[in-house]
């Protein structure tokens, strides 16, 4: 057996993850364990398992042409810190409890260093329509290189002091910019801090208004766009209450900051009117409004009907004019024939007169 790719060993902080990686090949395919020595100089190795440490290692391996597998480690506390080891071998008797295997295991080893992680305080205020985001690190830390701010994957700002105090300017109110915010400081390992705005829910509707048929379902959707997230989804119309206990036609579906509500065979004179939807967080709570409109069935039918009693009318107007118009006068044929051949027996009657008087 011999390695493919070995772990690497790594930084990390409390209440952070590490992942191991190791990779061997061989014939027969052989097989990896995992063991751990801690920094204690009486602690020996100890063969790490999948569910270890109450559940917080997980050790996944594949064998297929040759072998792979990874060791992950959640949470990380101080007690994590120490040598991993990588093991392979394919020999028959690795695992006899009494024979030696012919082959030793071969072994492939990384450090795990993990550093008391520094007590960062975050704060938000709002300060003349601006919004000024701070971070300031205390406690034991590495070099700082710099900072950056983020919102997601976006990077908002970035720069390359090394204070232990950084912050960050928005433009507006709280309500246009809630959400989560990290401030990084660029050590080894990355150290961040999170940073939250957080506003009462601020419901809008999909649409203000919205139009149904008779008989049909009807869908209203409203949806929160702000931090942090909806615990709790209501609906009402006017003059009903709270439509969660109401008929049966009734049915409300609700997922984290976006709530539908559905109305099963609609009614133009029950459903017709204005509905309200509730959002509440632990800030507050907020609200819209979504008037439904339910039109007959027949309702689509009309501009049709319209159009086809435009063409009607329009043919019937054309129809009678073409009856009613006067015909053009068609000239006479045997008149306008005969003109020019009196014409041209009136002309050989004169010059046989003058042959006779010549004569």
């Amino acid at each position: 057996a011999g390695f493919i790719k070995s772990p690497l060993s790594q930084k990390r902080l409390t209440q952070d993850s590490v992942e191991l990686y190791c990779e061997a090949i061989g014939n027969p395919i052989p097989e990896i364990q995992w063991w751990f020595e801690g920094n204690d100089p009486n602690e020996t190795y100890a063969q790490l398992w999948d569910g270890a440490r109450q559940d917080r290692v997980k050790i996944n391996a594949t064998y297929n042409l040759h072998s792979t597998s990874t060791i992950y480690i959640a949470n990380l506390t101080s007690d994590d810190s120490g040598m991993y080891e990588c093991r392979a071998s394919n020999d028959p008797d690795r695992n006899h409890l009494s024979k030696s295997p012919k082959v030793k295991w071969i072994r492939s080893q990384a450090n795990v260093f993990v550093i008391e992680r520094p007590d960062i305080k975050a704060h938000v205020a709002e300060d003349s329509g601006k919004l000024v985001l701070t971070c300031n690190m205390s406690g034991p830390y590495s070099t700082i290189k710099g900072h950056e701010w983020m919102r997601g994957d976006k990077v908002l700002q970035k720069d390359e002091t090394d204070s232990a105090f950084t912050s960050y300017t928005i433009e507006g109110k709280m309500e246009e910019h809630s959400g989560m915010y990290e401030c990084v400081y660029k050590t080894n390992p990355e150290i961040r801090g999170q940073v939250n705005i957080s506003v009462a829910p601020q419901v809008m509707a999909y649409k203000k208004s919205e139009h149904g048929n008779e008989g049909d379902t009807g869908v209203l959707t409203c949806k929160n766009p702000s931090f942090p997230p909806v615990t709790t989804w209501s609906w009402y119309k006017n003059g009903q209450g709270d439509l969660k206990n109401a008929s049966g036609r009734y049915i409300i579906k609700s997922s984290g900051n976006k709530t539908e509500l559905r109305i099963l065979k609609l009614n133009i004179e029950e459903d017709t009117g204005d509905y309200r939807c509730n959002a509440t967080n632990s800030y507050g709570s907020g609200d819209a409004t979504v008037n439904l409109r339910v039109r007959s069935r027949l309702a689509a039918l009309w501009p049709f009907l319209g159009i086809v009693a435009e063409v009607l009318v329009l043919v019937t107007i054309i129809f009678i004019y073409e009856k009613r118009r006067k015909p053009d006068e068609v000239p006479d044929d045997d008149d306008g024939g005969s003109a020019p051949l009196k014409s041209n027996a009136t002309n050989h009657k004169d010059k046989n007169v003058r042959q006779r008087n010549a004569n």
